[in-house]
């Protein structure tokens, strides 16, 4: 009998140790605030702290505790979270935009309407359930000091012919996300899919070429910088232009055959033990004042002439930007026998992957 509860004492602990949890964590306003508003998030706390900040600062002696989370885990807590029925975070946003359409269609999110949400456009917001509050672009990132004007793709065609050589400097040196380790890196894979007759192209060109699946933006955007990547594909550009502004080598090139453009999904989950505090602070993104702040931190990123100095804008922005909107269209992708068939194609053109499945990516 002892051994049997050895063992079983050992599968419980072993079950509890694979729990995910959040990368990092920090609080904000009063230690002994009277309310506490839970916010979990894939958005690294320096992009996000100036936001936290003040909302916390406003009259009323709030507290806010801001979780910082990998996209998959954050969705696999939150569906947990809401099968089990017990208390939820009071506000999830993650950038794995359908993995947040898909929790709201699965009844784990509940409705906000106000005067900011009415203001959104229709592709983000979704049944008053799932709201985008930025506004990121999915660029392609080089290192200045490295590669010449001349060689900067400008479009997917160009990055696949700087390839195709045998002997194309740019073998083993162009990196993007694992999108079996990122949420975010298979909803640019897979919206590629749709959106480009290229992608074929494109995937047989970083196969042939020994292209980088990797970790994180962080890392990948470090690595451009160190050169050991001389481009990185499909990048979220709230990073890249934040770095540029502490190292002038870093440079992104919104594509001219089109950019995606990315709206992180906040929700309110069903369980959320602060459900008018939660709609308060997705008002308060949605504001003025919230909406300066994400453009300072690069969350909303300006296309216009106050456009980043280290982005180069397509050539034709009116047809070159192509919205991810918030729909049940999303949903498509998550299929299991879609999401299995991508991702059979992924890993054959991607056998070395470097991230692997323990990495962090936002």
């Amino acid at each position: 009998m002892k051994r049997i509860a050895l063992v079983i004492a050992m599968l419980l602990a072993g079950a509890a140790a694979a729990q995910p949890v959040p990368e990092a964590l920090k609080s904000y306003g009063p230690a002994d605030a009277g309310r506490r508003l839970l916010v979990r998030g894939t958005t690294d706390i320096a992009r996000f702290e100036t936001v936290l900040q003040l909302f916390a600062s406003r009259p009323g002696g709030l507290g806010i505790d801001y979780e910082q989370w990998g996209s998959n885990d954050l969705f696999e807590v939150t569906l947990t979270d809401c099968k089990r029925g017990g208390q939820a975070a009071d506000m999830v946003i993650s950038s794995a935009v359908d993995l947040q359409v898909k929790l709201a269609n699965d009844g784990c999110a509940r409705a906000h309407r106000s005067t900011g949400t009415a203001s959104l456009p229709q592709v983000a917001n979704w049944r008053d359930e799932v709201f985008g509050i930025t506004r990121e672009l999915a660029v392609i990132v080089y290192n200045r000091r490295l590669i010449d004007d001349a060689e900067v793709p400008r479009s997917r065609f160009d990055l696949i012919d700087l390839l195709r050589p045998e002997d194309s400097r740019f073998r083993g040196r162009v990196a993007t996300y694992d999108i079996e380790a990122s949420g975010l890196g298979y909803l640019f894979a897979f919206a590629d899919a749709q959106q480009a007759t290229t992608f074929g192209s494109l995937i047989e060109a970083f196969g042939r070429s020994g292209a980088v699946a990797t970790c994180c933006s962080s890392e990948i955007i470090d690595g451009v910088a160190d050169g050991t990547y001389l481009i990185a594909y499909n990048v979220l550009g709230s990073y890249a232009l934040a770095r540029a502004e502490e190292n002038p080598d870093i440079a992104a090139v919104a594509p001219d055959d089109y950019t995606l453009v990315l709206s992180r999904a906040a929700l309110i989950p069903r369980q959320a033990a602060e459900p008018e505090l939660a709609g308060a602070f997705l008002d308060f993104m949605l504001s003025e004042t919230g909406r300066s702040a994400l453009e300072a931190a690069h969350l909303i990123v300006r296309t216009d002439d106050r456009a980043p100095a280290a982005l180069r804008l397509p050539e034709t922005p009116e047809t070159s930007f192509r919205p991810i909107a918030l729909t049940p269209s999303l949903l498509v992708g998550l299929d299991q026998h879609k999401r299995r068939d991508f991702v059979a194609l992924w890993r054959s053109t991607f056998p070395n992957e470097t991230g692997g499945t323990e990495a962090r990516p936002k």
